[in-house]
């Protein structure tokens, strides 16, 4: 049996009782960082099984040989440094093949950088894209946040550290002056979110590299949470949370 694992994003303590079982009793775990992954069990007090290092780069190599352990009637666990695999993490070319090749397979689900965001956002939830992280040249940004604009949909991405601002930019170049959050370090001590507008949080976040990689949060194409741009100052509201 092949376990798709989510694993805690930030807090350790957000491994579920389902997840810590298949990692006690797994044969095999494959896994991004094989160091993360050892100290995830260690500081749950279980034992290192057999682990290999499944990522970018290595995906079709080491799939061979998980697809094999599971057929030889081996328990293997696949998870990431954090969340779910495969959701802007290696796994999707594995989950893939056991599909198509009808092995056994489920996913224990567990703490999501998306979900997480979404909520503390505070805006709506009813419906919702996610994509991952945006393109870094500004021609093919500018685009990705063009085939947005009309949709009513709160939109949710990732952003490495140091692309926040230049994505902030860009967004509301594109989207105009709308609602949005972005949520650094989520479920950790030092838990943030900073809440306001984009034309305020570009500002903010300008040539600032933040800790951690930050999940962003826009609202959909809504009158209700945009504003048209008059040269008015609102300040971002800015809330630290500790987990």
């Amino acid at each position: 049996m092949l376990h798709v694992v989510a694993t805690p994003i930030g807090n350790l303590g957000d491994l579920t009782p389902r997840a810590l079982e298949a990692l006690r009793t797994a044969d095999l775990i494959a896994c991004e960082d094989t160091r993360r992954t050892w100290a995830l069990l260690t500081a749950h007090n279980l034992p290192r099984p057999e682990m290999i290092s499944y990522r970018q780069g290595n995906e079709a190599r080491a799939g061979d040989r998980l697809v094999a352990a599971v057929q030889a009637g081996r328990s293997v666990v696949l998870c990431s440094d954090g969340g779910y695999p495969g959701i802007s993490d290696p796994g999707y070319r594995l989950i893939r093949r056991a599909a198509q090749e009808g092995l056994p397979f489920d996913v224990l689900p567990g703490a999501s950088a998306v979900d997480v965001a979404l909520l503390l956002s505070g805006l709506p939830t009813s419906s919702y894209t996610f994509k991952g992280f945006p393109p870094r040249r500004p021609g093919v940004l500018r685009r990705f946040f063009e085939e947005e604009r009309e949709l009513p949909h709160t939109l949710v991405v990732f952003e490495s550290p140091f692309r926040v601002g230049a994505t902030l930019r860009a967004a509301h170049e594109v989207l105009g002056d709308r609602e949005a959050a972005v949520c650094l370090e989520l479920t950790k001590q030092h838990e943030r979110v900073s809440r306001g507008y984009l034309s305020v949080l570009a500002g903010q976040f300008a040539g600032q590299p933040v800790k951690g990689e930050a999940t962003l949060v826009i609202a959909g194409a809504n009158p209700k949470f945009a504003r048209v741009e008059d040269g008015e100052t609102d300040e971002a509201e800015d809330f630290r949370c500790e987990a």
